[in-house]
């Protein structure tokens, strides 16, 4: 289970992944495993729509068990595939790196981070630092 006070480190530390890389500012969103918000924060700076992206990218995640890297795959083999899985979620997700999948110690997807507001990959780094800052596997 992701706690609060995880959760927070997971969006501390991504956000200031961001800041030390001289990115543009981030914003993050931490989901359960059913896909519920435990934790969000916009950084200084960044656009207030960032919040939808960030939490779409996670959805996403969870939502499929696969990271955004693999969604971004999936949509450019089987666009179809992709257009009709967002039908189905009424729009709720965004197949780009930065939603990533966060895994306890035996593997089990137990949520994901959506990371916004610079490049995909830098975004999907971000992530990946405050999932492990807070103990988890992260599967971009």
């Amino acid at each position: 289970m992701i706690t609060l006070e995880r959760a927070q480190k997971m969006i501390e530390v991504a956000l200031a992944k961001g800041a030390e890389e001289s990115w543009k500012p981030l914003t993050a969103v931490v989901l359960d495993a059913g896909g519920h918000i435990i934790a969000f924060a916009r950084g200084d700076g960044a656009a207030p729509g960032r919040f939808d992206i960030a939490r779409a990218k996670a959805y996403g995640a969870v939502m499929l068990g696969m990271g955004g890297k693999a969604q971004m795959a999936r949509a450019e083999a089987q666009a179809y595939f992709m257009n009709a899985v967002n039908g189905i979620y009424g729009g709720q997700t965004c197949p780009v790196p930065g939603g990533v999948l966060i895994r306890d110690a035996e593997g089990g997807v137990i949520g994901a981070i959506g990371v916004t507001g610079d490049t995909s990959d830098n975004d999907a780094d971000a992530a990946l630092a405050g999932i492990e800052a807070a103990g988890f596997a992260g599967e971009a």
